[in-house]
Formats: C-alpha cells, structure tokens, sequence
C-alpha cells in the first residue's frame, strides 16, 4: 500500500469519528510517518501533547499536540487491506482517546488497545 492510500485511510478513520467529539478536539494535528522511533519499532501509532484534561490557564499558546500513525509497522502485521482498514481505525480512535485524557488501561477494556 502507497503512503497515499494510507494517508486516505487515516483520514477516512478521522472522518468516521462523531463530529460531536471531533468538535471538542483542540490544538491537535495528526500526521502519517513510515517508521516510528527506533526504539519502539512496532509502534503503531503515538500520541504527544498535553491532554485536554490536564488543559489549565497555563496552556494558551501551546504548540499543537501531534497524532502520528505509522505506516510501516501497520502494514507488516497485517494480512489483508481490510485488516489495514480496521487496525488504521483502531489506532486512530485510541492516539484520539489520549487526547481526550483516556489512558491506555481504559482503552485496553473497550476494545482499542
């Protein structure tokens, strides 16, 4: 899969969250990289910035928080376009889970882990 028929994909899965949450999302961009850290080579994708639960006075003029999701590390543990369709999904709904303050434990129960 070319990186632009993945960046389609990460953007269908931004368009399929329900405009009622995406409207509450604030400061936050969301990119597509190839490969993530080397550290952290099956990282599927990575949520960096300030949640918007720990959000106070202090945060005007912050940089905007960054979702990545990973190209690379998506395509190698998944067999069929359809499973790149459903884990590009997941991963976008869990980086934006993090935005909104949900912790991986949480998301792990419901699904998104």
């Amino acid at each position: 899969m070319t990186r632009e028929e993945f960046e389609e994909l990460v953007a269908e899965a931004l368009d399929r969250i329900p405009p009622e949450l995406t409207r509450l999302m604030d400061n936050v961009a969301v990119f597509v990289e190839d490969e993530p850290p080397a550290a952290d080579p099956e990282l599927l994708g990575l949520y960096e910035g300030t949640p918007l639960t720990d959000r106070g006075e202090w945060y005007a003029g912050a940089l905007p928080d960054r979702i990545t999701v990973y190209r690379g590390p998506t395509l190698r543990m998944c067999a069929t376009r359809e499973d790149v369709v459903a884990e590009t999904e997941v991963t976008v709904v869990h980086e934006i889970a993090h935005h909104f303050g949900i912790d991986d434990e949480r998301l792990h129960a419901l699904g998104y882990g």
